[in-house]
């Protein structure tokens, strides 16, 4: 088992390239990534659709062979011991991956005997589980015929059937209405109460701001800024991002707010203005009357204060891919 100091996950210099195929060349979706997720941690990958966060899941989950680097998990080489490593870890993926042909409870049933548990066993856990999830009631029911919702709960009780060190969530509310994922995000919250190390893999930056212990940002398969949100937000510099569109191309006079004190950059793309800065104060009510002067108006306007999602645009400079 995992000693009492050793890290539930240690990467170091994790890379993973594609091979070339036909027209199309090397892909390389992780480029040394360095992760230290503590045992009992909440731990989150954020970052955009493609920045390498299923990429990096994959690794560590031994269903993707690195190219570089190195990842342990639980202790264990995720390319040497990777059979051990499945016996030790539990994987929510993004998609419905329960067995259509098995009633729910079966489910469950089915990967607690896989892990070794005898039949009598396998149904009081799964009992144990469906009733800790409020799904009792939908035990004999087929998985593809439950809401979204609980059927993301059962997969998370087929991951939790054999009491894994380790479980790993793969976008676990990704297509989730809002109160559904935040019914989720209680569960989760109460599992990490209980002890259950949780690596999540997200874009949503409210969710990872809710429940994760340390997060790092992720993008073109590289940790752009890793640590706790207050970290983040005091070291990547996070400002207050003030955007504004227009219904004309943008006047050369804005350019100049780059040299106002307080402001960190301009972005400007065609019609909208995107300002960075630690002292916003009168900033949008300046961009409305620079543009009120050009003749040309205000079709939106946003402020968007420090937070997990302004981290990322301070980083990244544009916003998240959907």
């Amino acid at each position: 088992m995992t000693g009492p100091s050793e890290a539930a996950v240690r990467t170091a210099g994790l890379e993973k390239t594609y091979p070339p195929s036909g027209p199309r060349p090397a892909v390389p979706a992780v480029r040394g990534i360095d992760l230290d997720v503590p045992r009992g941690e909440f731990f989150g990958l954020l970052g955009p659709n493609g920045a390498g966060k299923s990429t990096t899941i994959g690794m560590l989950t031994t269903l993707v062979v690195p190219t570089g680097g190195s990842a342990r998990v639980c202790g264990l080489d995720v390319v040497r011991d990777a059979v051990e490593i499945k016996r030790r870890i539990g994987v929510v993926s993004q998609s419905n991956t329960l067995d259509s042909d098995l009633t729910v409870a079966e489910n469950l049933e089915f990967r607690g005997r896989y892990f070794g548990l005898t039949a009598r066993e396998a149904r009081a856990r799964a009992a144990e589980l469906l009733e800790l999830f409020g799904l009792t009631e939908q035990r004999g029911g087929n998985p593809f015929e439950i809401s979204g919702g609980q059927a993301k709960r059962v997969m998370i009780c087929r991951a939790l059937m054999h009491g894994p060190e380790v479980l790993f969530l793969d976008e676990p509310t990704a297509g989730l209405d809002p109160q559904t994922r935040t019914n989720l995000w209680e569960v989760l919250r109460g599992l990490q109460a209980a002890g259950q190390t949780i690596v999540l893999t997200t874009h949503y930056m409210e969710e990872a701001e809710a429940l994760c212990d340390r997060v790092a940002v992720v993008d073109h398969g590289e940790i752009l800024a890793s640590g706790t949100v207050d970290e983040l937000k005091s070291g990547a510099g996070a400002d207050t991002v003030i955007t504004v569109s227009y219904d004309a191309p943008v006047p050369d006079t804005i350019k100049a707010l780059a040299d106002r004190e307080g402001v960190g950059k301009v972005e400007i793309n065609d019609g909208q203005v995107r300002v960075f800065a630690a002292e916003p104060e009168g900033l949008l009510g300046e961009l409305v009357s620079i543009g009120a002067d050009a003749g040309i108006g205000v079709t939106d306007a946003s402020q968007l204060r420090p937070s997990l999602e302004t981290v990322f645009l301070t980083l990244t400079g544009r916003d998240y891919r959907e």
